[in-house]
């Protein structure tokens, strides 16, 4: 007897048939960056086809992007005024909390709002914590996260997406939602967020670099598997909702290895130096943009993603890649 697998790979139709790994625009987010001010639209250089919207301009993207079928959007905030506090990211009249309040209003429920719960936009020195003595303060930069996750709570975000990696605030921002009668906000934690060069599009539009040092000594060790999975597990216990990696394409083992672990959601973000590299090669000629696109995003969900944060998302559905 002879196998031949060849016999079901013989035509499109067949192999549609048996695909194991399938995508649905229902598995993506797609991030925004948010600024001050009025009419604005400005591109990110280092992000091909990716811009910073004010608030109104915002509203008219979003409402493309509906029309679309992207109903879920992840928000950060850029250009607030910065304090060694951050207490601008936990004001009431944030550039965010503007951003929730306005597209709630405008969408109501047609559209899921999940807003990014760091500091590193709103500090002078560009870190992602209240730095005490050139070290950043764990349980200190956690009562400020709590803060800026109950001010996007109140203002309608219906996710916090916590990204800044200290001990604890996973815990911390639960039992503050929790006591102010947030209790059904939803957490997706950035659980296991690598310290990785592939952010380096990334600091440019939120404005977020750090000013000295690094950040290894919060983020995620990109050589340690194990440890990843212990942060994974003590975010679960403090009560995320939604585990997520960050970056994708260097981390497929470690989206598998966390889909094998839990039974929650698990995410994962394709990040800005992912799409950036993808866009230059495909602006020099040198791949195939469609086919490496897609490629990525079968093989994030192959991996064991059941959501996918990309940017590339809005070019996807508008060329019917998808």
């Amino acid at each position: 007897m002879n196998i031949r697998p060849r016999r079901l790979r013989k035509n499109p139709i067949i192999r549609e048939l048996i695909a194991e790994t399938r995508l649905s625009k229902d598995m993506f987010v797609y991030p925004h960056f948010v600024v001050g001010g009025k009419g604005v639209k400005e591109p990110i250089n280092a992000m091909p086809g990716i811009h910073h919207f004010s608030v109104d301009e915002l509203l008219k993207d979003v409402e493309i992007g509906m029309k679309l079928g992207i109903n879920k959007v992840l928000l950060f905030g850029v250009g607030e005024e910065k304090s060694e506090d951050a207490s601008t990211s936990y004001d009431s009249n944030s550039i965010v909390s503007l951003a929730v309040s306005a597209l709630k209003e405008k969408f109501v429920n047609d559209l899921y709002i999940i807003t990014d719960v760091c500091v590193c936009a709103y500090t002078t020195h560009g870190h992602c914590g209240i730095v005490h003595d050139s070290y950043v303060d764990n349980d200190k930069s956690v009562e400020v996260l709590a803060k800026m996750a109950l001010a996007h709570a109140k203002a309608g975000a219906d996710m916090i997406a916590p990204s800044d990696m200290m001990d604890g605030r996973v815990g911390a921002i639960r039992q503050t939602l929790d006591d102010s009668g947030f209790e059904n906000t939803a957490i997706m934690s950035y659980t296991i967020k690598f310290a990785s060069a592939y952010y380096g599009p990334f600091r440019e539009a939120a404005d977020s670099a750090p000013e000295f040092g690094d950040r290894k000594s919060y983020q995620m060790d990109f050589r340690n598997k194990r440890e990843a999975m212990k942060e994974a597990e003590l975010d679960e216990l403090e009560g995320a909702d939604i585990l997520m990696i960050k970056p994708a394409l260097a981390y497929l083992d470690v989206i598998s290895e966390l889909r094998q672990q839990t039974n929650l959601p698990v995410a994962c973000y394709n990040v800005s130096g992912e799409y950036s590299m993808v866009k230059a090669a495909a602006e020099k000629g040198l791949i195939d943009e469609q086919k490496i696109v897609m490629e990525n995003m079968y093989a994030f969900s192959r991996a064991g993603a059941d959501i996918i944060i990309t940017y590339h998302i809005r070019e996807i559905l508008e060329k019917g890649w998808l």
